[in-house]
């Protein structure tokens, strides 16, 4: 049962508000503390929905879409690639207990499996209805917790996911069928990151058929991309002006895919819009949180997911290409979503999390702060701290 306490009051919200007129809040330069309060923030989001699912985040106001304040219910696909981050950060810290709670995710997210094989979209208590890019977020979690464990039962249960995935994928390589009831169907490129988890099903079991539609649907997104590096149809609401966050995980999708496919064309057409995206990080290491085209800003406020991750995607290149020019925009990124941080709010909802707009007033998870975005925001904090030493690590690339 979701808890359902009453929200923090008005004050809160306008501490907040003021906080981020005065330029936000003090941000070290050591990643640490604020990794740790985002890794709190994570596991009082699974405590908070009385299953072992995590919460799809806080809102500071009503919801316009679940109709109350305070702590969400638990989300199975941002619980999915929530497991891979947190058996890395049990590695990175010594903290085994977020490798148990990765643990019970991973079984809660076969408990919530349907029939088909699927993830749901949406969050629990909505209608069930299969959706395939939160089935290939699901897949990332339940491979990494093979990875950690050897468990059968992870293994069937993404071998069952991969299976939905191929049966829904056209023979052209779109996925057209099967995608989320709770997101725009004309524009779902950014299923290169559910490409990608296919990709990986597919070097773990030896399955072909995983590998040849994880190809087909990689470059079938690739063919798309214009001569600027733009890569169109990759939003939840507006094609035209596509979210920093959804274009990421083109781009992440792209990248990895191409690195488990040994495909260079795939890792090349990654490279070219995060090098664009890289070129817009202005002085204070902030971007647009949505973009046109022509990589112009398509909005005055930005998207702190798609800044987290964005400096995951350049770290990734680095390591990928051997080529450590990728890592220059990271710091500045990074230290500007870390100001942006309440890690000492007395609302425990807000304490530690990273919310989904900057200002909070802006469109994208509007006064709320979201699992997804804390999730990328600890990714990149630690992969930050060690550099590339989980470059080799299954664990670490699923992250």
């Amino acid at each position: 049962m979701v808890t359902t306490h009453a929200g923090p009051r008005a004050r809160t919200v306008l501490g907040e508000l003021w906080h981020e007129r005065l330029g936000g809040f003090a941000a070290s330069a050591d990643h640490r503390p604020h990794l740790l309060a985002a890794l709190h923030w994570l596991c009082r989001a699974q405590d908070v929905t009385g299953t072992p699912g995590i919460a799809r985040g806080y809102s500071m106001v009503r919801h316009p879409q679940f109709g109350t304040r305070g702590w969400q219910a638990a989300y199975p696909e941002t619980t999915g690639y929530i497991i891979p981050t947190l058996f890395l950060a049990s590695r990175h810290l010594g903290w085994s207990g977020l490798a148990v709670r990765a643990i019970q995710a991973a079984r809660w997210e076969i408990e919530v499996q349907l029939p088909s094989g699927a993830v749901q979209g949406g969050v629990i208590g909505e209608p069930p209805t299969p959706a395939v890019f939160n089935t290939g977020q699901v897949l990332l979690g339940w491979l990494a917790a093979y990875d950690e464990t050897r468990g059968e039962e992870f293994a069937d249960a993404a071998r069952r996911a991969a299976e939905f995935l191929v049966s829904a994928l056209d023979a052209d390589g779109a996925w057209r069928r099967g995608n989320s009831m709770f997101a725009d169907r004309r524009a779902t490129n950014y299923n290169a990151r559910t490409a990608w988890a296919l990709a990986e099903a597919g070097a773990r079991f030896s399955e072909d058929q995983f590998t040849e539609a994880a190809s087909r649907a990689l470059r079938m997104i690739a063919r798309q991309q214009h001569e600027n590096g733009w890569l169109p149809a990759c939003c939840l609401t507006d094609p035209a002006e596509p979210l920093l966050h959804t274009v990421a995980y083109a781009i992440r999708g792209l990248l990895e895919g191409g690195r488990v496919l040994g495909d260079s064309s795939l890792i090349a057409a990654a490279s070219v819009a995060a090098g664009r995206i890289a070129e817009r990080v202005d002085e204070r290491g902030t971007l647009p949180g949505r973009f046109n085209a022509a990589w112009g800003a398509a909005a005055k406020w930005r998207c702190l997911t798609g800044e987290a991750q964005m400096a995951n995607v350049w770290m990734r290149l680095a390591a990928i290409t051997g080529e450590p020019r990728w890592t220059k925009p990271v710091p500045r990124v990074l230290q500007a979503v870390k100001a942006t941080q309440s890690c000492e709010a007395s609302d425990p909802g807000i304490r530690g999390g990273i919310k989904g707009s900057c200002p909070m007033t802006g469109w994208y998870g509007r006064f709320e702060v979201l699992s997804w975005a804390t999730k990328f925001f600890a990714d990149a904090l630690m992969r930050d701290e060690r550099g590339e030493e989980y470059a080799t690590d299954r664990c670490g690339t699923l992250a």
